[in-house]
């Protein structure tokens, strides 16, 4: 994607967290790209990123940057209007007050502007485990789980919540910590007593450690303050993390990742990726696909493979919609392969309404 002018790109992504329920961020991206606009404080410190591409997410670097330093408690008393920490917003005293910050402390600021923003959705673990609730009965195997673009792996941890729809729980262990209340909607699902993770593998071109003080604070700074039932998934997947044993995620690219899979018998692999692919250039894109080709060619009955994903339909700005949940499967049978659209996500994964 060509570049874009930042205060278009302010404004973009503006528009994108009013759609997704973040009227503290839209409100506060309109008022920066003004400001950037007229040469103000967010000119100066995003100066030197004015050509980045489209889905370069700039926006969403100065915010999480801004954002760490709330958590860190280095932006003065920026922290009495952020939510995340326990302030009360205002749509006209926080702009200014975080502008005050680009003014004060640009260089701060900056420390995180060439860091690509990173969360760790544990919502669409919601997608995640109703796509295998749809697995056929003769591919209800123990699942080895392989996600492109894991994070901090936090989503290769979704056997451990529960997740339900609006009649209450539906699916999980009952004393989760992590719990997605009206995770689902639409067609009820029928559960799986039995699924069980035998092996947690997944990728990232810059893994997090969700066990870490850095990492924690990454994962929690690219969260949008005001989305409190966000924080609160994020706290309690890392309080999982904490407490069982990590998921390799391998520092790879998905092309190469993906190229070291093989199946196994007696075990189902699922390759799963949620709001990935924009993220991929062309020619890696093409590689994750052939791979995937080249491996449903050796399914058996035995060794299935499920390629399971929550993707937009298309790459670029503007207002998100609702993102289709596919699900491919072989097993070396008639009719392997064919995509079936299982339901449609919300970008953050909760609710996910079964067709």
């Amino acid at each position: 994607m060509g570049p874009v002018r930042p205060d278009q790109a302010l404004r973009q992504q503006g528009q994108a967290c009013a759609a997704l329920g973040s009227p503290m961020y839209a409100g506060l991206l309109a008022r920066l790209a003004d400001d950037w606009a007229a040469g103000g404080p967010t000119a100066r410190v995003l100066a030197g990123h004015e050509d980045l591409p489209a889905g370069s997410a700039l926006a969403l670097r100065l915010l999480g940057s801004v954002h760490r330093l709330v958590l860190e408690r280095r932006a003065g008393g920026l922290g009495v209007l952020y939510p995340s920490v326990g302030g009360t917003w205002d749509p006209v005293a926080g702009p200014e007050a975080v502008l005050g910050l680009l003014s004060e402390q640009p260089e701060a600021v900056r420390e995180w502007l060439d860091r690509p923003p990173q969360t760790n959705e544990v919502g669409r673990s919601a997608a995640l485990l109703g796509g295998l609730l749809h697995l056929d009965d003769a591919l209800r195997l123990p699942v080895r789980l392989a996600e492109l673009g894991s994070s901090a792996g936090l989503n290769l941890l979704a056997d451990q919540y529960a997740v339900g729809d609006a009649s209450g729980p539906v699916h999980g262990p009952p004393a989760a910590v992590v719990r997605l209340e009206r995770g689902w909607a639409g067609r009820p699902l029928r559960p799986w007593p039995g699924l069980r993770f035998v092996e947690r593998l997944g990728c990232d071109p810059r893994p997090i450690d969700p066990r870490s003080t850095a990492g924690r604070l990454a994962l929690t700074a690219y969260v949008w303050p005001d989305q409190v039932a966000r924080l609160e998934r994020l706290r309690g997947a890392l309080a999982v993390a904490a407490a069982v044993t990590a998921p390799e995620v391998r520092p790879q690219p998905a092309g190469a990742f993906v190229e070291d899979l093989r199946l196994r018998e007696g075990t189902i692999t699922v390759v799963w990726h949620s709001v990935v692919v924009q993220y991929l250039d062309a020619e890696e894109q093409r590689h994750v696909v052939d791979r995937v080709e080249r491996l449903a060619a050796d399914a058996t009955p035995a060794s299935p493979l499920a390629h399971l994903t929550m993707e937009p339909p298309r790459r670029g700005a503007g207002t998100p919609g609702e993102v289709p949940v596919v699900l491919r499967t072989w097993s070396g049978l008639p009719g392997d392969g064919e995509p079936r659209v299982l339901g449609h996500a919300a970008p953050h994964g909760l609710p996910t309404t079964w067709a």
